[in-house]
C-alpha cells in the first residue's frame, strides 16, 4: 500500500510502500520519515506544517489514533506544528497528491505488472514529469497493527485545536510542553 507525501514548493513527492496495514499511526510515521529523509534538510528552519488530507482513510478527519499520533510521534519530537485541512467527502481529486504525484506514478507503471517491491518501488522513483516532478520511494516493513484504541481522556490531553471554520475538519496539533 502506497502512503504519498507531495511537497508543493519542492515538486517533489515521497512514496512509502508498506507491506502491512493502512493505519493512522503508518500516516504518521509515514510523514515522520519524510522529514526526517526530506523535510529537514529542505526546510532546517520550520516550525509549522500544512497538511491537506483526504476525509476518510488512515489520516481521515475521524480516527483519533491519526490526531494521537500526529501529537505523540511527529509533533513532540520533531517540535513541529501541524495545521491539517480535510478535503470534503468525494473531494480527494482536488488535493494535489492526486493528480501531480499519483496521476503520474499511474501512467508511469500502466500496463506493467508490480511483481516485486523492487519493481513497485523503481516505478515509482523512476516517475518524472517535464515539470520536474521528482519521487522518492521507500520499503516499510513495520507490522502496524489494526483496532488501536485512543481513549477520550488520552484525546482530551491533546494540544488540538479546531478551526473556526470546519473545526471537524481543519484543526492544529501544537508541540506539547516537555
Amino acid at each position: 500500500m502506497p502512503y504519498g507525501i507531495y511537497d508543493l514548493v519542492a515538486n517533489a513527492g515521497t512514496v512509502v510502500v508498506g507491506q502491512s496495514h493502512d493505519t493512522p499511526f503508518f500516516a504518521v510515521d509515514c510523514l515522520d520519515h519524510w522529514s526526517r529523509s526530506v523535510g529537514r534538510s529542505r526546510y532546517p528552519h520550520a516550525t509549522r506544517l500544512t497538511v491537506l488530507a483526504d476525509c476518510g482513510g488512515s489520516n481521515g478527519y475521524r480516527p483519533r489514533a491519526w490526531k494521537y499520533g500526529l501529537q505523540h510521534r511527529f509533533c513532540n519530537p520533531h517540535g513541529i506544528t501541524v495545521q491539517v485541512a480535510h478535503c470534503p467527502p468525494g473531494q480527494s481529486k482536488y488535493n494535489p497528491i492526486e493528480h501531480r504525484l499519483f496521476s503520474e506514478i499511474s501512467k508511469n507503471w500502466a500496463g506493467r505488472p508490480l511483481l516485486s517491491w523492487e519493481l513497485i518501488l523503481n516505478y515509482i522513483a523512476s516517475t518524472t514529469t517535464s515539470t520536474g516532478l521528482t519521487v522518492a520511494a521507500h520499503l516499510v516493513e513495520d507490522d502496524y497493527p489494526t483496532g488501536i484504541k485512543i481513549t477520550p481522556e488520552q484525546m482530551d490531553a491533546l494540544s488540538l485545536t479546531r478551526n473556526e471554520t470546519l473545526p471537524s475538519w481543519n484543526y492544529t496539533v501544537s508541540p506539547m510542553s516537555k
